[in-house]
């Protein structure tokens, strides 16, 4: 008769055996079986009689090496024989023992019983799958479509990720079934999930619901702001479109019915006005005088030029740093209206990667505005830039930026709009 569960009680009692009972934890986990040795360094004098004690042998240093054989020798001549290893070791650390290949194997199987489970739940009736069965199926077989977000959260807490998974199959469905009808995110979260942030672009919900409408519509994933709320506009889901706003002087909106009236109102007045995405919904075109719009950065220059220029006929617009939802598609407009947009940034990594996107999604409709060599030598300040900030420099494609990133990079310096306040103001009176 084995005696494990009292072998396992007495070393447990023996806190001069729990540094060595860890290290023969481990060896097993690894081999399967009884192999392997044990170094134990710095033992304690407790620990060196207790482990001599049992295999019979003494150790004149403080560094205590034993086998896993020797140990399980040890035991199997004590008062507890005849004892199992493995058993002594489950009971010891009350679980059952597996090695790192059977934990391994055991964690992928419960893998694919969670996706099992998933499809059946979406399966549905008849010969034509759910857009949430198919998504899943698919994410499974290609690893795919936000697999490894579901993987993460399933390795946190499994019921948590079939909980996750669950809610946004039960959207993308709602999405599918929802057509050409449109619905506010906080909305939809809320109707799907009781949580009206659940599928906010930060949440783990709604980075999968986002991998999920890309499968759906074939499209690649969004790498910002605005084309994570393009792709989820196309799908019918509205983002918050009040907090992405863009301030505008001199430039008048289009609607369906004509010029929209309270911007007409700013406009004539030549005050300047903060226009948001959801503003825009109802708007379909946009005007800038002479056919030409000012772009700036920064706030405080977007004020100093309308202050200046309040009896001009000119069309100013600020994106406030990076681009938002409301600039784009305002700057949308006055592209299709064939204005030419004139972009000045701030001459350092981050101010010139805008332009550059920019110049890339609008092309000859674009024209960088005091963003070369010289004009970064007039704006440059004090402020150093670090070797992570200079490496983005690397990826700009226009001619022109690349040119002044050469020098940017040579010297090390941000270069400011603020710097250079003169010389946009007395562009933007040349016009007039």
């Amino acid at each position: 008769m084995c005696n494990n569960e009292e072998c396992a009680a007495y070393l447990k009692k023996n806190e001069a055996c729990a540094r060595l009972m860890q290290e023969l934890w481990k060896k097993w986990k690894s081999y399967g079986r009884i192999a392997g040795s044990v170094t134990l360094r710095n033992a304690t004098e407790a620990e060196q009689r207790a482990i001599g004690g049992i295999i019979g042998k003494t150790f004149p240093e403080d560094t205590v090496k034993v086998t896993f054989r020797e140990f399980e020798q040890g035991l199997q001549k004590s008062r507890f024989a005849p004892v199992d290893m493995k058993a002594v070791l489950e009971n010891y650390f009350a679980g059952a023992l597996y090695t790192n290949q059977e934990q391994k194997a055991r964690k992928q199987r419960a893998k694919e019983e969670f996706f099992e489970k998933l499809l059946s739940g979406f399966e549905g009736g008849g010969e034509n799958k759910t857009a949430a069965f198919c998504w899943i199926r698919e994410m499974q077989r290609r690893k795919k479509y936000g697999f490894q977000i579901l993987a993460k959260e399933f390795g946190k807490d499994p019921k948590e990720a079939e909980l996750l998974a669950q809610n946004t199959g039960r959207a993308l469905n709602r999405i599918e079934e929802m057509e050409k009808e449109e619905c506010f995110l906080a909305v939809f979260a809320a109707d799907i999930s009781g949580n009206p942030h659940y599928f906010d672009r930060g949440t783990a919900a709604g980075q999968l619901l986002t991998h999920a409408v890309c499968f759906q519509q074939n499209t690649d994933v969004p790498q910002s702001a605005y084309e994570w709320r393009e792709c989820m506009q196309s799908a019918g889901i509205v983002a918050d479109n009040i907090a992405s706003m863009v301030h505008v002087f001199g430039v008048r909106l289009e609607t369906a019915d004509g010029f929209h009236p309270a911007y007409e109102a700013f406009y004539h007045r030549n005050e300047p006005y903060v226009l948001t995405a959801e503003n825009l919904r109802s708007v379909t075109g946009a005007k800038a005088a002479r056919n030409t719009v000012y772009v700036v950065e920064n706030e405080m220059v977007f004020l100093h030029l309308t202050e200046n220029v309040k009896d001009r006929d000119v069309s100013i617009v600020c994106t406030s740093g990076q681009l938002r939802v409301a600039a784009i598609q305002l700057l949308d407009h006055l592209a299709e209206s064939g204005a030419l947009i004139r972009y000045s940034g701030d001459l350092d990594p981050a101010g010139m990667d805008i332009a550059d996107r920019l110049w890339q999604r609008y092309g000859s409709a674009l024209c960088l505005w005091r963003m070369g060599p010289d004009d970064y030598r007039r704006s440059v300040s004090n402020e150093s830039l670090s070797g992570r900030q200079l490496a983005r420099l690397k990826r700009l494609k226009n001619e022109e930026l690349r040119r002044t990133a050469e020098l940017v990079q040579k010297e090390g310096l941000a270069g400011y709009q603020e710097n250079l306040l003169g010389e946009l103001m007395g562009d933007v009176m040349l016009q007039n």
